[in-house]
């Protein structure tokens, strides 16, 4: 849940006292324009951007402050845009280091679980993640995160500069790691992907929530339809 959350770059504020929240179970779809505040609210939440001001709480605890790296082990998780996998490191150990917190001993019977997901990364278990195609890093950026059992799944833009079809892959796989019971936020500029997937929507513009409700509504909302779907 996020409350009041401002966040300013060198003097200019970027998100301007935005709120909303995320269900447990649900996906929502933060949706918008390239430059509206949907990365930036992101790193705002995953403690990778300073706040100006407002709340942001985790399954009820304020978590506003604390670093990236104590958030994941309490479940919260984020595939950041642009992928980020480790790119000297096979792809095997890109998921191992998704597990970097943990200290079960699950943690090879889960690399297992996203291989079953992402049977390319089988595959190529032993390549160089920094050798492969953006879709695939986009597979494994996702497999990454799940190694970190996450009870919110943060993904920023994961369609991002892919084919058509690796489009279609990576959304199939969001709506089955939600049908597996992960809570997602989902920011995509593909609006209409995001909003057909999604229980929920909100709709950003110029660091500021503008629309919110059930997502099916706002993707047959002449406004959401003008401006995002090009109709």
């Amino acid at each position: 849940k996020v409350t009041g959350l401002k966040v300013a770059y060198g003097g200019i504020q970027d998100v301007k006292s935005v709120s909303f929240e995320v269900r447990e179970g649900e996906l929502v779809s933060l949706i918008g324009a390239n430059g509206a505040g949907k990365t930036t609210t992101l790193k705002a939440i995953t403690g990778t951007q300073p706040v100006a001001a407002g709340d942001i709480e985790l399954m009820g605890k304020n978590i506003r402050g604390q670093g990236a790296w104590e958030l994941v082990s309490q479940g919260l998780v984020m595939v950041p845009e642009g992928r980020g996998v480790f790119s000297r490191m096979t792809i095997t150990e890109n998921l191992q280091m998704g597990a970097f917190v943990r200290k079960d001993k699950e943690i090879e019977a889960d690399i297992d679980k996203v291989f079953a997901i992402f049977p390319r990364l089988k595959e190529r278990r032993a390549q160089l993640s920094g050798t492969m195609s953006g879709g695939e890093q986009q597979m494994l950026a996702m497999g990454r995160a799940l190694m970190a059992r996450p009870k919110v799944l943060l993904l920023d833009e994961p369609s991002m500069g892919l084919s058509p079809i690796m489009v279609d892959k990576i959304f199939e796989v969001v709506a089955d790691i939600h049908a597996r019971g992960t809570t997602i936020l989902l920011v995509e500029q593909n609006a209409s992907r995001a909003l057909q997937l999604a229980n929920r929507g909100y709709v950003m513009e110029s660091g500021e929530v503008t629309m919110s409700g059930d997502a099916k509504q706002l993707l047959n909302d002449p406004k959401v339809r003008a401006a995002y779907l090009g109709e």
